[in-house]
């Protein structure tokens, strides 16, 4: 399992070692140990799974504190565009954002951890997201950012036209009008 580093501290990239032959294929998901030789002491408490079409975008979604979650995130079935958005106040990426595709294919997974927004788009006809996090999801705790807020700059690979979003999400404040809780 190889994890890497982002361009912004605290965001990894999880490429697991995949063993194929003709039966198919087997791979480590998650192991205790490498994460923690990497330092991540997590204790993942909650899996989330989510079934979305192409167009699809859900997010940015982050649970404030003291119910924050680390998320580390994979693909089950399809591709999505994986963003997560730094909220932490003074940092000097704030505001700023990794944008990586996750694919059943690439078998990537993020780990993103408390102090970020997150969100993805569905690139392929279905999706199966899966997620682990090491918080319980609060609903009193749950807040987020306009997926399309220009200060952000993300390009969610799928056209404005054909942009399937929740009412939920259409109402989220943009950066400027947003007081992080991290």
């Amino acid at each position: 399992m190889q994890i890497e580093s982002t361009h912004i501290e605290g965001l990894y990239i999880v490429t697991p070692r995949v063993f194929e032959d003709a039966r198919g294929y087997f791979f480590e998901s998650y192991n205790e140990s490498v994460f923690a030789a990497k330092g991540f002491l997590y204790r993942w408490v909650q899996d989330n799974q989510s079934a979305s079409t192409r167009g699809v975008i859900r997010g940015l979604h982050y649970q404030a504190p003291p119910h924050a979650q680390t998320k580390l995130i994979r693909v089950l079935q399809g591709s999505i565009l994986d963003v997560a958005v730094d909220i932490r106040n003074g940092s000097p990426t704030y505001g700023q954002h990794v944008a990586i595709e996750l694919s059943a294919a690439n078998k990537k997974q993020f780990l993103i951890p408390a102090g970020f927004a997150h969100g993805f788009s569905v690139l392929s006809e279905k999706a199966e997201v899966l997620y682990k996090c090491d918080q319980l999801y609060n609903k009193d705790s749950e807040g987020g950012l306009l997926f399309d807020d220009p200060a952000l700059g993300i390009d969610w690979n799928i056209p404005a036209g054909e942009v399937i979003l929740s009412e939920k999400d259409r109402t989220l404040p943009t950066l400027a009008a947003f007081h992080s809780p991290f």
